[in-house]
């Protein structure tokens, strides 16, 4: 079975009525409480962001999680356009075989160091420009150094196998989902993670441009007073 898991605060997800046929559907809705929950949700307290609720879902559904989960943000077009499509061929079975236990859904790649540097720092909601305490996060979560870089995909979205999922013990995800709601800015330090959370091979250094970073889109400026919670 394949699930789509879906984190929202406020967003409209009429695109999930566009889900294939016997694709199973977890929202958990963080709303603030005086606004309404999405029909059929799950109501999950707000803290971090998407981390939060994936952890939780791992967590607690560990012990019958889907052969294939599908982990989208609200508005999940925005790091993914092609979502939909990519639903679709996990529903349809298509590429099956050899298919990677964990996949980055997203076309913006970026290489970060252990400080956030240069993504997190210079990153349009951080007007401060703090760094990301990579380095405490790794010895809070693994109790090892972080790496010297960390190369992930923008957005927090995936698709993962239940036997990855399983690759950590149950516990891994109660101490994760923790973490999630005390260590500061943690789900970025999670977004930066998430292959190394399931043990999944890191993405290769000789895919990127000098930068560091790779498009696998053209990025187009937003029309004025477009918002967006996840940037």
């Amino acid at each position: 079975m394949v699930e789509v898991v879906v984190c929202r605060y406020g967003e409209d997800l009429a695109w999930t009525r566009n889900l294939p046929r016997g694709v199973r559907l977890t929202i958990y809705d963080k709303t603030e409480p005086d606004q309404p929950n999405w029909p059929g949700s799950l109501r999950l307290a707000n803290h971090s962001r998407d981390d939060f609720a994936w952890l939780h879902h791992l967590a607690e559904r560990y012990d019958n999680l889907s052969d294939w989960t599908i982990f989208a943000q609200g508005r999940p077009f925005d790091h993914a356009p092609d979502l939909h499509r990519v639903i679709r061929s996990y529903a349809k079975e298509e590429g099956a075989v050899g298919r990677p236990e964990f996949s980055w859904l997203g076309f913006l790649w970026e290489t970060d160091d252990a400080r956030g540097r240069p993504s997190f720092v210079t990153w349009s909601k951080n007007p401060e420009r703090r760094e990301l305490n990579l380095e405490g996060f790794f010895q809070a979560l693994w109790g090892e150094a972080a790496p010297e870089k960390v190369r992930y995909v923008g957005g927090s979205q995936f698709a993962l196998s239940r036997s990855a999922a399983h690759r950590r013990p149950q516990d891994f995800y109660l101490r994760a989902r923790d973490l999630s709601r005390t260590f500061p800015d943690a789900a970025h330090a999670f977004e930066r993670t998430w292959d190394r959370i399931f043990l999944a091979p890191t993405l290769d250094e000789t895919l990127f441009g000098p930068s560091g970073m790779r498009l696998l889109k053209p990025v187009r400026p937003k029309p004025a007073g477009a918002t967006s919670r996840y940037g």
